[in-house]
C-alpha cells in the first residue's frame, strides 16, 4: 500500500493511501459497463478519471450499487465535449450528465474546498448553496461529507485512492464526517439525514463525534427546503432499510423534527401500540422493496403521519364533533402542519387522507356503503392499511375477516352474506329486546379505538 504526504486546509497534514488492486475487491465485472465507457474516455483523452463515492464504498462491501458515478478534472464543458450523449445540469452544483438508454452516469468536476473569489461559491447562513469552484483531486476529497465516500478507484491501475482514511472505516463499518462534524452540519443540515440513512443502509455504526452534535442541531433541518427534506424521507423509508432509519431517527432526535405531531403522539401513546404499528409497516415495507414489489409514499406517509392522526381525532371528538367531520377536519388538519416541514405533493397527500378516512367505513355493513367502499379506488391500499392496524388493536379482526371475504364474492354472494349478517343482528336484537339490553356500540368512526 503505498502513501504519500498531502496539505490541505482541513486536516494538516493526511496521507494518500493507495490500495491496489490485490489489496480489495473491486472488480471490473460489477461496474457499469456504461460507467467504464465514460472512465476509459476521459483517460484516453488525457483527463483523471475515477468511480467515486458510493459505488466505490458499496463495491468494496459487496453491495450492488444503485447509480455509478465519476470524478474528473474536465470541467462539465469539457465533458460536454467528449460525449454527444451529455447535458449540463445544476446551479448549486454544476455537473454533467452521460445518458445512455435509462442509464444517466453523473460526471462531476474535482471541487475546490475554498473560495477563490469568482462568485462560485456561496455561503448563506452557514449553509452552502452554490460550489463551482474546482481544484483537485485532493481538494475534491476533503470536501465530502463522509470518509466512506471519499474513496476514488483509478481505471488507470485498479487501485483505490483512499485521501482522509475512508478504506479503514468502510472496513470498519463505521460512518465518520471528515473535518468538523458542527461546521459540517451547519453548511448542509441534510448530512445528520445523510449519516443515519447511509448508517441504516450498510449496517454501519456512526462514529461517536460524529453522533454527538445531531441532537444538539438537528433543529437546522427546519431550514432545509421541505422538498429536498421529502426526497430524502423517501431515500431513508422506501429503499429497503426503513426500520434502521426509523429507530436511528428517533435515537438521534431527528424523528421530531422531521414528523412533530407524530413524535408526540408515539411519546404520549403509553401502550406503544402505534409505534408498534409503525414499525410492523416499515418492515412490510422493506421486505417488499427485496421482493422487488412496488411500494407507495401516499401509503407510507399514511404511516408515518397516522399517530398524529390519531392524536388530532380524539382532540377534535372530545370537542364533541360528529365522527365523520371530525375525521376529515383531523385529516387535513395533520396534513397541513406536515407541509411546513416536509413538502408533501398532493398527489400523495390527497391519497394518504383516502387511506385514513376509508378506515370508518370497514365497520359498516349497509349494503350501499359496502359496494361504493369495494369499488373505491384506494381501497387496496385502504384494506392493507386496516390488517396493519391489528398490530396495534386486536379488534379489527372481524372487519378483516369480512372484507376479505367480501372481496372473493360475486355480487350475488355478497348480498347473500349481508342479508344473513342484517338477519342475523335481527334475531339478537329481538331476543334481547324483552330485558331491554343495550347492544354495544362501535366507537365512532372506528379510527382510533385500541390504539
Amino acid at each position: 500500500m503505498g502513501s504519500a504526504t498531502i496539505n490541505s486546509p482541513v486536516t494538516t497534514p493526511f496521507t494518500l493511501h493507495v490500495i491496489p488492486r490485490d489489496q480489495h475487491t473491486i472488480s471490473r465485472k460489477d461496474i457499469s459497463p456504461n460507467a467504464l465507457r465514460v472512465l476509459y474516455r476521459l483517460r484516453e483523452s488525457g483527463f483523471g478519471a475515477y468511480l467515486v463515492g458510493g459505488a466505490v464504498r458499496d463495491l468494496l462491501v459487496d453491495g450492488r450499487p444503485k447509480d455509478f458515478d465519476v470524478a474528473t478534472d474536465a470541467t462539465p464543458e469539457q465533458v460536454k465535449q467528449l460525449f454527444r450523449n451529455c447535458r449540463l445540469i445544476g446551479r448549486r452544483f454544476r455537473l454533467a450528465h452521460v445518458v445512455f438508454g435509462r442509464e444517466i452516469i453523473e460526471v462531476a468536476t474535482f471541487r475546490a474546498n475554498s473560495d477563490d473569489g469568482s462568485g462560485d461559491r456561496e455561503v448563506e447562513n452557514g449553509m452552502l448553496v452554490r460550489d463551482n469552484v474546482y481544484g483537485s483531486i485532493e481538494d475534491d476529497a476533503v470536501r465530502r461529507d463522509f470518509t466512506c465516500n471519499a474513496l476514488y478507484y483509478a481505471i488507470e491501475d485498479f487501485s483505490v485512492r483512499d485521501y482522509v482514511g475512508g478504506f479503514e472505516d468502510v472496513m470498519a463499518r463505521r460512518m465518520r464526517l471528515i473535518g468538523d462534524p458542527e461546521q459540517r452540519y451547519r453548511e448542509d443540515p441534510v448530512r445528520m439525514l445523510r449519516a443515519v440513512r447511509l448508517a441504516a443502509k450498510l449496517g454501519f455504526e456512526i462514529d461517536g463525534p460524529t453522533a454527538e452534535p445531531i441532537p444538539r442541531l438537528a433543529t437546522l433541518l427546519n431550514e432545509a427546503a421541505p422538498a429536498r427534506l421529502f426526497e430524502e424521507v423517501l431515500k431513508l423509508f422506501l429503499a429497503g432499510h426503513g426500520v434502521a432509519s426509523f429507530e436511528g431517527l428517533e435515537r438521534y432526535g431527528l424523528l421530531q423534527v422531521l414528523f412533530p405531531e407524530s413524535a408526540a403522539a408515539l411519546k404520549s401513546n403509553r401502550t406503544g401500540a402505534l409505534r408498534r404499528m409503525v414499525i410492523a409497516g416499515l418492515r412490510s415495507t422493506d421486505e417488499r422493496v427485496a421482493n422487488d414489489e412496488p411500494v407507495s409514499p401516499a401509503f407510507l406517509f399514511a404511516l408515518l403521519l397516522w399517530p398524529a392522526f390519531c392524536r388530532t381525532l380524539i382532540g377534535l371528538q372530545k370537542q364533541g364533533l360528529a365522527p365523520e367531520e371530525a375525521q376529515r377536519r383531523a385529516a387535513d388538519r395533520v396534513t397541513l402542519h406536515q407541509l411546513s416541514t416536509i413538502a408533501l405533493p398532493r398527489r400523495f397527500s390527497l391519497p394518504m387522507q383516502e387511506i385514513w378516512l376509508l378506515q370508518s367505513r370497514f365497520a359498516s355493513r349497509q349494503r350501499k356503503r359496502v359496494f361504493r367502499t369495494l369499488t373505491h379506488p384506494r381501497f387496496r391500499a385502504a384494506f392493507d392499511f386496516l390488517v396493519l392496524r391489528q398490530v396495534a388493536s386486536p379488534e379489527h379482526e372481524q372487519d378483516i375477516v369480512f372484507w376479505q371475504e367480501a372481496q372473493q364474492q360475486n355480487g350475488r354472494e355478497l348480498e347473500s352474506s349481508l342479508e344473513s349478517i342484517h338477519a342475523e343482528v335481527d334475531a339478537e336484537q329481538d331476543g334481547e329486546a324483552p330485558r331491554r339490553r343495550r347492544r354495544r356500540r362501535r366507537r365512532p368512526g372506528g379510527a382510533v379505538s385500541g390504539e
